[in-house]
């Protein structure tokens, strides 16, 4: 089974630590989301997973091949099959939409691009804007773009970093039925960084809480509204 394991990780930015022995195994074809405030650690894990960052001890294992391992890459990040939707969506300014979207895909024959990307902006409803430029998008409509950009290339794990956190909630709802549709049509890997509950109980098979570079609780969304722990109870009021 797919799956995405961080043994005994530390990591630190300068001379701050961010991850001490950290640990856990993201079972594969599932939904996680890594809940908590600002500053835990959560997007660190994203990317280390992504290769963007060397931890500095530990080792990172993706559907069996250990890519990182003691301050050492062993496979980069093109080689690890991940995308990455980052919080600020990185969209190309200078690029419609379907050249934004097809990026990735520049060195498949231009019929096949143009195909696969037809495809999936039709999954988003993005079909009548592929000659705009991302200025001329909405907030939800460049989100979609960002994550149609990933998608298309098809990894067996997509990392989204908050990309949804200024969206208003309909759009919101909109994405998550288009993402989970298709992780269920063809399972793969998803790990969705929020700081918002209700973002991860409404698209999460699994919830991990982390607070200050520590995993405090983890389980299924009911499992987390039921948590005793002192942090979640004031963190998340239900």
């Amino acid at each position: 089974m797919d799956s995405v394991q961080l043994n005994h990780i530390d990591h630190a930015y300068g001379q701050l630590p961010v991850l001490e022995d950290f640990t856990y195994t993201f079972d594969g074809k599932k939904i996680t989301c890594i809940l908590g405030p600002s500053g835990c650690g959560k997007t660190t894990v994203l990317r280390l997973i992504a290769g963007l960052e060397i931890p500095r001890n530990g080792s990172i294992i993706i559907n069996g091949e250990t890519v990182a391992e003691n301050h050492k890459t062993l496979i980069p990040p093109y080689k690890r099959k991940t995308g990455f939707i980052f919080q600020d969506l990185a969209l190309w300014p200078h690029m419609t939409v379907f050249e934004n979207v097809s990026f990735g895909l520049n060195e498949q024959k231009a019929r096949k691009v143009a195909q696969k990307v037809n495809e999936m902006l039709g999954i988003f409803c993005l079909g009548d804007q592929k000659k705009k430029y991302p200025h001329q998008l909405s907030g939800g409509q460049k989100q979609m773009v960002a994550i149609a950009r990933s998608l298309v290339l098809q990894p067996r794990i997509l990392l989204m970093d908050e990309p949804l956190a200024n969206i208003d909630v309909k759009v919101k709802s909109e994405i998550f039925e288009h993402l989970m549709s298709m992780q269920k049509a063809d399972p793969f890997t998803i790990i969705y960084v929020t700081h918002d509950h209700r973002e991860a109980f409404e698209i999460g098979n699994f919830i991990l809480v982390m607070d200050q570079g520590n995993i405090i609780e983890s389980g299924d969304s009911e499992t987390i509204r039921r948590s005793k722990h002192l942090f979640l109870s004031s963190y998340i009021k239900i």
